[in-house]
């Protein structure tokens, strides 16, 4: 460049840079003060994970350094709005008095929200062990179960208290700044120019840096450490209705159709030809149908982790392990996701986990087919009876448009206990009875999905009962409450002149939560699958890999119900020696457990693949198996495809 063109370009100084008045000054004030709470915050969260064993103190300095990185990007974010702001006002209208009084409250309540929000990520990356994420966002769509939760499950008037604390003392050091905000000595002229470098690195940041950039896939926690909960959240907010052909790993869509076809193959299915749905097929079973009544309870958070059937020793479920023990048990079942709308896609609709946000919430989610699909045609009359109000999540409108009566607790006029979810299980199960009841009367043949509610904070549950606490008694009442109100409701169904016709369905929406280093931490999606039918079923233990997608199709097969399907899932005891395979999700990324190795998939098109240890289900690096990438991208390709195009369908 000429050096008379160098000559003319703006000389920035050092002195130009410092905050030299009183706009600037509390600019960078706020800048230092979000900083220190986003390192506090980290430090706290790095001493409970050190404590739970899940980062090494070697992988600490890593944490700070890409800590440190996100909190300057998301103080970025965060300061622009102001930074424009106080760029921009002329000195005469902030030397009135009320625009000063605004200013003031607004960064009063900037500061009070930012320090209340660390107290609340500690809290929330004590239940999920991560940053603010999807979970998050679709937990402040229903703000009033949310926040009532949290009022009854945690500290809050504490926390609201240490917040106040901070803000007042905030607000002490920052007040002087404020006051001579507008004075003659104050020009907005250098926060001009470094409100413009703001804006500049803020566009470089958003351009070069997104939330995997800092990630290492070696240690999920660790990596969650090293993000930032303001970045997090926003990320997941305007991610939440992802293009998945846009955003994730695609093969051409002939290879995926031919992919996924032979994934839910079966001996006794037969591809049906020149269907728009490349999945449409014929499942024959020999012999006459078992068209016996089918109750399947969907139980709240019970990871296969204390249920005594699959090896827990402390007898917290002694009634689901008396019916385990006559009972088809599957033990090596797995849910999809972590969330229950995930679980209920999956058991209802044997439909993959397509990131980010389930069918259930999703628009344009009418007539798609699910397990009421092949009821209504075997002469069924499905229901849902769900414990909460149906609203939430998006429940009611899902299952009323695809084949079920939809039934929430507005039809539970007077239950004897009740928390911000719903009623309690006992209550749930006495009202699914009348229902049943009523049905049995008008002779029509009962199909049910009964969504519990009890097991989930803030554990509360009816006073009385020998073994669980009232209060207080946390995730363990919770089991134990879950499995006495089954054990409650099979014993009323046993007085049912229906009862011997009927098979009950134990199946979990997802596991207690997520543990573990892994980015997908296999013992945390694990969970019960058994059908107790004794008098129609003889009692066995399924090895075999199982998903929540298998559970509507191997249900059909054990009752010899041939149909015709577009279900994801298959029969695994049409050929129990195959092993999965699995779809998974966790926050945005999804993956595909498949003879013993997880094909993982993530944002922006990554891809990686861990072997997985027989023995212990520890999982090692193991490279990008292509094969086995390009199968997942398949999977969960063709399913956004279907759902996109209208086509989870038969015709």
């Amino acid at each position: 460049m000429p050096q008379a063109a160098l000559s003319a370009l703006p000389r920035i100084s050092l002195d130009q840079l410092a905050p030299t008045t009183p706009r600037t000054v509390l600019l960078w004030r706020l800048a230092r003060l979000f900083c220190v709470l986003a390192l506090l915050t980290r430090l706290a969260l790095i001493a409970k994970a050190s404590a739970a064993a899940q980062v090494s103190w070697a992988e600490i300095p890593r944490v700070l350094l890409t800590g440190t990185g996100y909190d300057l990007i998301a103080m970025l974010y965060v300061l622009a709005p102001l930074a424009l702001y106080l760029a921009l006002m002329p000195q005469r209208w902030l030397a009135l008095r009320v625009p000063r009084a605004l200013l003031q409250a607004a960064v009063a309540l900037g500061v009070f929200g930012f320090a209340y929000l660390s107290i609340v990520e500690y809290f929330f990356f004590d239940e999920f062990n991560a940053r603010f994420n999807f979970i998050a966002v679709e937990y402040l769509v229903y703000p009033h179960e949310v926040f009532v939760n949290i009022w009854q499950s945690y500290p809050v008037g504490r926390g609201l208290a240490a917040a106040a604390v901070v803000t007042v003392l905030a607000v002490r050091w920052l007040r002087p700044v404020v006051a001579k905000i507008g004075t003659s000595g104050d020009s907005s002229q250098p926060l001009r120019l470094q409100a413009l470098i703001l804006f500049t690195l803020l566009a470089c940041a958003h351009a070069l840096v997104t939330l995997d950039t800092g990630r290492t896939q070696m240690n999920r926690v660790a990596d969650e450490l090293g993000a930032n909960g303001v970045y997090s959240f926003f990320n997941a907010a305007l991610n939440s209705r992802l293009d998945y052909t846009e955003y994730y790993l695609t093969v051409p869509e002939h290879e995926a159709a031919a992919r996924v076809r032979r994934i839910v193959a079966q001996k006794n299915a037969t591809f049906i030809p020149n269907a728009q749905n490349p999945l449409a097929r014929k499942i024959v079973y020999p012999g006459p149908p078992k068209l016996l009544n089918v109750v399947v309870l969907l139980q709240e958070s019970l990871g296969a982790e204390f249920i005594g059937a699959y090896g827990n020793s402390r007898g917290l479920t002694p009634h689901i392990d008396a019916l385990a023990r006559e009972s088809v048990v599957f033990e090596r079942t797995y849910a999809t996701g972590t969330r229950t709308v995930r679980g209920m896609e999956a058991v209802t609709a044997s439909f993959p986990p397509v990131p980010a946000e389930s069918i259930v919430k999703r628009p344009h989610n009418e007539r798609m087919f699910n397990w009421s699909s092949v009821m209504r045609e075997k002469g069924y009359a499905p229901t849902f009876i769900y414990g909460g109000y149906g609203a939430f999540d998006n429940m009611n409108y899902f299952f009323a448009n695809n084949g079920y009566m939809a039934i929430d607790r507005s039809a539970m006029a007077t239950p004897r206990f009740s928390n911000i979810w719903g009623v309690s299980d006992e209550d749930l199960f006495d009202h699914a009875l009348k229902v049943f009841d009523a049905q049995h009367a008008r002779g029509e043949r009962i199909f049910s999905v009964v969504m519990s509610t009890s097991n989930h904070k803030p554990f509360t549950f009816p006073a009385g009962i020998p073994g669980v606490k009232a209060q207080g008694g946390g995730r363990e009442a919770g089991v134990r409450y879950a499995d006495y109100a089954i054990g409650r409701f099979v014993e009323a169904l046993r007085s049912r002149p229906y009862f011997d016709n009927t098979a009950i369905v134990i199946v979990a929406d997802h596991g207690a939560r997520v543990y573990g280093k892994e980015d997908f931490p296999l013992d945390s999606y694990r969970i019960p699958f058994l059908v107790y039918a004794p008098r129609h079923l003889a009692r066995q233990r399924v090895s075999a890999v199982t998903s929540q997608l298998d559970v509507a199709p191997t249900v059909l097969g054990l009752l010899g119900i041939s149909y015709d399907s577009a279900f994801f899932g298959r029969d695994v005891l049409a050929e129990p020696q195959l092993s999965g395979p699995v779809p998974l999700n966790h926050n945005r990324d999804v993956a595909l457990l498949d003879n013993g190795y997880i094909h993982q998939l993530g944002f922006r098109k990554a891809a990686s693949t861990v072997a997985l240890d027989a023995q212990t289900n520890a999982q090692h690096p193991h490279g990008v198996d292509e094969n086995g990438v390009r199968d997942a991208a398949s999977l969960f390709q063709t399913a956004y495809m279907l759902y996109s195009r209208g086509l989870y369908g038969l015709h």
